[in-house]
């Protein structure tokens, strides 16, 4: 085994270790508060399914890209590579449409009274839990195709348009077939990033206006320290997180697309990018959370006093 594979390996391995214990650590803070009954916030329902999208995808990345690193092949059977693809894009696109989802209603949430998205402040929440599962069915459907696209090492597909991606083949489709799912998928991605890049614009220029006007009021009690603003800087770094690494993951997938047998370093390193953001994602949120989180003990220890005290 070479030098190299083992430095991927080790750094697959930390990649897909970290990123399920930090996702795995703020499903179980999220499970908590529901247990002991405490009242969630909208958003809240949308960061689960966010953490649950990113483990999908972080694990059935991360981990056959460890196993294919420190040497291990053929590990995969062909309906092992197709649903690990299968799955690893289902939670690659309902990350996107969660993150954008999650953005525009922060948006419309700290929109001013006098604003056009002031009227959807009511009706947004109505209609977030609908819009997270349709998001589940669209991706669960649109991906079907990578199914027919993907086949194991130890198939008997007699195929001679195969490209190696590792532990994997994917049987190069006809043109017309290319066509089809390049749209299919990009047409939401692109729809997502650019609701993304309007909500983060505009909530941008709302922290600022408020800034503004702050400078000459000398109160403790402002939106640029208050948890909706903590919240929209959280939000506006994690959009921020997500574009950077989606454009340079997008590059990678170009690539690794045009060029017919690819360099191996290089659909290691586009795999490498396509983990980052599930990765990285529940450190940024943590802080969010745990700036919440003395008020929701608090919250808890008041109820059980209250109980206690009704029960004596």
């Amino acid at each position: 085994m070479a030098a190299s594979d083992v430095a991927l390996g080790i750094i697959f391995l930390s990649q897909t270790a970290v990123g399920a214990l930090g996702n795995s650590s703020l499903l179980l803070h999220y499970l908590v508060l529901y247990f002991t009954g405490y009242r969630v916030r909208h958003t809240d329902l949308i960061l689960q399914h966010l953490i649950v999208a990113n483990l999908l995808a972080l694990l059935c990345r991360g981990v056959p890209q460890t196993v294919a690193a420190f040497g291990v092949k053929d590990f995969l059977s062909d309906f092992g590579c197709k649903l690990l693809f299968y799955l690893h894009r289902v939670g690659r696109g309902v990350s996107i449409g969660s993150t954008s989802l999650l953005s525009v209603f922060q948006a419309i949430k700290i929109s001013p009274e006098n604003s056009s998205c002031s009227e959807f402040k009511v009706k947004a929440p109505k209609y977030i839990g609908f819009s997270i599962y349709l998001s589940w069915i669209l991706y669960l459907l649109i991906n079907i195709i990578i199914i027919l696209s993907m086949t194991g090492k130890n198939s008997n597909n007699n195929s001679t348009n195969l490209r190696d991606l590792g532990y994997c083949f994917s049987v190069d489709s006809e043109i017309i077939l290319q066509s089809l799912y390049a749209t299919l998928v990009t047409v939401p991605d692109f729809l997502c990033v650019g609701l993304m890049l309007w909500a983060s614009s505009f909530m941008v220029l709302i922290l600022h206006m408020h800034q503004q006007r702050m400078q000459h009021v000398h109160k403790c009690s402002s939106l640029r320290s208050s948890p909706e603003s903590r919240a929209t800087k959280t939000i506006l770094l994690l959009v921020s997180t997500f574009v950077f690494f989606y454009t340079l993951s997008c590059l990678f997938q170009i690539c690794v697309t045009v060029i017919y047998n690819p360099h191996w370093l290089l659909v290691k390193v586009g795999a490498m990018v396509a983990v980052c953001f599930p990765a990285l994602c529940p450190f940024l949120l943590i802080r969010r959370d745990s700036s919440a989180s003395s008020h929701n003990i608090y919250w808890i220890r008041n109820r059980k006093n209250l109980d206690v005290r009704r029960n004596m």
